[in-house]
């Protein structure tokens, strides 16, 4: 079991980019997907971003493509997500997430999560 550790939000003006961190401790990250949610103030937590165990596949909600990038860093224990060209509608609370099989865009496939980090993008 690995537990993550969210980090790299805060507040930017619309088009700005910001870079969110997810630090996972123990020694098996390497063997799980991993993935992003969000969940703005009112709504449901929602999919943005996952990545496979080795890296080589990604998926990407439609309302982030071409916009955000999620990778990861084996060797460092950590998954990225690095967002560009953002939106007032981007903000919300972001979680990461990671569960022990193939890629997954559902947030119940997930059974390990970390606290979350608030990004707020201003008009």
């Amino acid at each position: 079991q690995v537990q993550l550790v969210e980090s790299g939000g805060g507040l930017v003006q619309a088009g700005g980019s910001l870079r969110l961190s997810c630090a996972a401790s123990g020694r098996t990250f390497s063997s799980y997907a991993m993935g992003w949610f969000r969940q703005a103030p009112g709504k449901e937590r929602e999919f943005v971003a996952a990545i496979s165990w080795g890296g080589g596949r990604t998926t990407y909600a439609d309302s982030v493509k071409g916009r955000f990038t999620i990778s990861r860093d084996n060797a460092k224990s950590t998954a990225y997500l690095q967002m560009t060209s953002l939106k007032p509608e981007d903000t919300a609370v972001y979680y990461c997430a990671a569960r022990r099989v193939g890629i997954s865009e559902d947030q119940y496939d997930y059974n390990t999560w970390g606290q979350g980090t608030q990004v707020t993008v201003s008009s």
